[in-house]
């Protein structure tokens, strides 16, 4: 009973938030805890056609395709032309969950079953006004009334709302008839009847035709499009922006008010009272007025412009020149989402060997980059597992550390030099991706052959390598490492730190010289040659020498320390986050200083120190901040307890699309580029984008990164999502959802699927 009750307790700790040491030391903080409440996760589709969608409308419970006045049906994402359909086509509808369809034949009726034809005139649009449906040719409307058309023009013809021909007992003499067109489209709106004509919105009472309903505001443009009821508000869609009515005032909305594309096309209701938009650029949600969602080509569209768009149940369906973009909602939380990426991680084939790698298509294959830093890149991985495995004890993620930590630490054997850690390793047999021919800065590659002939291993190792080993295997210390996997994790981070002291605060490669990039000495640091990286480099060293003195507790890295204090590395670090001149601005080195402080700061006990580094960290998140990246924000609330923008953080990993396929995009050309209020863009970027206007993000890729031309044959690992989700779990940023629901908390397990990169099959990791 005694072991029940016990192993019983273990489970309970195991399955709550944070049961591990909290690694910062804190308690006091004034960020709050967010949920992970529900939410729908966007994913998408693309069908593409030889000609131009004209029109979709969602009926029936199927989606209704025109292309060429042909009507086509789309089902499981293949078009079927629609039999016994009408030939020349204009326009297609859904009333009352039935097809409308608009030709040169006349109005007709589908059910889904069978088709009826009403009448032979030709038709512009039709509406849902008041219980009755309304059908509107260029110069007329008509009620349905069953299979009979019933005009609704007044005996003795319409009224002008122009005061001066209104008599004094009401009639009105007019020296030319009040025409009702020409009528582009209709739309019920607050009980009354609006109609779009060229260059304008009219009202219709059943009698006036009042072109003077509006008290205040006017259309953007004389180049109108369509029109949408929403609630309260009445949308028109024109090529210089969107018209807002609501009472008798009408707004412009345009880039400054947030609308990405002005150049509309066209309008649609959503599924969930949202209302999207079609422009010449792609497409738009508009969630409310202060919340908008673009979709441009690439990952969510075949082309750019869009003709139409239809919502149906948790879909949405939007015709361009080129095809359908098909997106779908599903309701997801941020734990399904880590669950999802991880099975990428699995079935993509990222895994190799310990590491985690990209993948690239060469000759129609999926192959593994092995990069120019296969630790640097496997150190998000390693470090979300541990994070994982620390906040719920998950015996799967304590497997997947150990694995990836090995891999990294295998990066530090295979030189033969103590301390020497390699950038990648390579396959002579196995590896399909061929090594790398160029270096840093442009030097050709170093690489280096194992004694036994089994391994290349690549040389001239960065700042960039040895960073991601001291964060990544420092956390794996912590959080996870047990017997010789701690004493491994630590005599690495000796031997890295000890190797960089002895020769001359650099990394030596086999030739005896400091490599392009591994240097933190003040001959580098404190010159021209190398002072645009004195403040981050110093960083670095700084955190290297206070993570290995903590860990190992060897005098040799407190001296360090010493001696980096007397050449004046901390004050150089207050301002390590460069925001000028241009060509020192490299996304790479924001994740490098901020796996630096991460490190630094819990580790450093000095007050005096740490207040400086503390002053850095302020300074660098206030010029990081208006990215909204989740671990920037995370690690600057951590280390300082203060507000850090956590609901936009949470947000921000919601728009992390499912694809991870490298996309190309282009935002240059939007209406809506300039720093939200309340924050200043100081390196220079026009807008921060979200990761939906743009793909999965990496620490190579700026969020101010506004166009990216790529052609989808890349795909890129979701550590980034994966780090910043479970440290937030971790530390308490982010809550495990409160719903129970098993398909809201992971996704379908499907071994031994495989839809990327083949599995590694080549010689295995020798043991360390």
């Amino acid at each position: 009973m005694k072991r029940l009750l016990a192993g019983l307790i273990v489970v309970l700790l195991f399955s709550m938030d944070g049961w591990s040491k909290d690694l910062t030391g804190t308690s006091t903080h004034l960020w709050k805890t967010q949920k992970d409440e529900c939410y729908l996760q966007e994913s998408s589709s693309k069908l593409l056609t030889e000609k131009p969608v004209s029109a979709l409308a969602f009926a029936n419970n199927q989606c209704y395709v025109l292309m060429d006045g042909m009507l086509f049906l789309l089902s499981e994402e293949k078009l079927n032309q629609s039999q016994g359909a009408p030939k020349k086509i204009s326009a297609i509808k859904s009333l009352e969950n039935k097809l409308w369809v608009l030709s040169q034949e006349g109005l007709f009726k589908f059910d889904g079953q069978k088709w009826e034809m009403l009448d032979g005139r030709v038709f512009r649009d039709l509406c849902l006004h008041e219980g009755a449906i309304l059908a509107a040719t260029q110069d007329e409307i008509f009620r349905i009334d069953g299979n009979r058309l019933v005009s609704i023009k007044p005996e003795g013809g319409y009224y002008t709302s122009d005061i001066t021909m209104v008599q004094e007992d009401g009639s009105q003499i007019n020296d030319t008839p009040v025409e009702i067109g020409p009528i582009l489209k209709l739309a019920s709106h607050s009980g009354n009847l609006f109609i779009l004509r060229p260059g304008e919105l009219v009202l219709f009472d059943g009698k006036t035709v009042n072109r003077d309903h509006l008290d205040w505001g006017r259309l953007p443009s004389r180049q109108v499009h369509d029109l949408v009821s929403m609630g309260s508000k009445l949308m028109i869609s024109t090529d210089k922006g969107l018209g807002l009515m609501r009472g008798a005032s009408l707004k412009v909305l345009t880039g400054d008010q947030g609308l990405p594309v002005e150049q509309t096309t066209c309008l649609a209701r959503g599924f969930a009272d949202d209302l999207w938009i079609g422009s010449t650029k792609g497409a738009i949600r508009m969630v409310s007025e202060n919340e908008w969602h673009f979709f441009g080509p690439g990952i969510w569209l075949p082309s750019e412009k869009v003709n139409c768009i239809a919502a149906g149940n948790s879909t949405v369906y939007i015709g361009t020149d080129a095809g359908i973009g098909i997106i779908r909602y599903e309701p997801y939380t941020l734990l399904k989402k880590a669950a999802y990426y991880e099975r990428h991680i699995e079935e993509w084939g990222h895994k190799r060997l310990g590491f985690i790698h990209n993948l690239y298509r060469k000759n129609g294959e999926w192959i593994r980059e092995v990069s120019d830093n296969d630790g640097g890149h496997t150190a998000p991985y390693l470090a979300a597992m541990c994070y994982k495995y620390a906040c719920t004890g998950d015996e799967t993620a304590r497997l997947e550390a150990i694995e990836s930590a090995r891999a990294m630490m295998w990066l530090g054997k295979i030189t033969g030099v103590n301390g020497f850690i390699a950038r990648s390793i390579w396959s002579a047999t196995a590896d399909k991706d061929e090594r790398g021919k160029q270096g840093s800065g442009g030097l050709p590659a170093k690489w280096y052959p194992t004694p036994d002939g089994k391994w290349f291993w690549k040389g001239d190792t960065s700042s960039d390598e040895v960073t991601a080993h001291f964060y990544a295997l420092a956390l794996f210390y912590e959080l996870v490492a047990q017997g010789k996997d701690k004493e491994m994790a630590k005599e690495q981070i000796r031997q890295m730190a000890s190797y960089i002291i002895d020769c001359g605060w650099t990394m030596k490669d086999l030739d005896g010289k400091p490599t392009r990039w591994a240097r933190w000495n003040p001959e580098y640091l404190l010159r021209p040659y190398g002072y645009s990286d004195k403040g981050l480099n110093g960083l670095e060293v700084l955190s290297f020498m206070e993570t290995a003195y903590a860990l190992t507790g060897d005098k040799k890295f407190s001296e360090g320390t010493r001696q980096l204090v007397k050449w004046g590395y901390p004050q150089n670090t207050i301002r390590q986050k460069n925001v000028f001149p241009p060509e020192t601005l490299a996304p790479w080195d924001d994740h490098l200083a901020f796996w630096s402080y991460d490190n630094l700061l819990r580790y450093v006990k000095d007050p005096i120190l740490k207040a400086i580094y503390l002053r850095s960290l302020d300074r660098t998140w206030e010029i990081k901040r208006i990215s909204h990246v989740p671990w920037y924000n995370f690690i600057y609330g951590l280390y300082t307890g203060n507000d850090c923008e956590e609901e936009k953080s949470v947000a921000h990993l919601r728009e992390f699309p499912l694809d991870c396929t490298a996309n190309g995009f282009i935002n240059s050309q939007r209406d809506d580029l300039f720093p939200e209020a309340g924050y200043s863009s100081y390196e220079g970027g026009r807008k921060s984008l979200s990761p939906r206007e743009t793909s999965i993000n990496q620490d190579g890729q700026s969020p101010t990164e506004l166009d990216r031309f790529t052609n989808g044959s890349h795909v890129t690992n979701p550590s980034g999502f994966l780090v910043d989700y479970w440290m937030a779990r971790y530390y308490g940023f982010i809550a495990a959802p409160s719903v129970t629901d098993p398909s809201l908390l992971s996704v379908e397990k499907r071994p031994g699927r495989h839809v990327g990169a083949e599995p590694y099959n080549g010689p295995a990791r020798p043991a360390l």
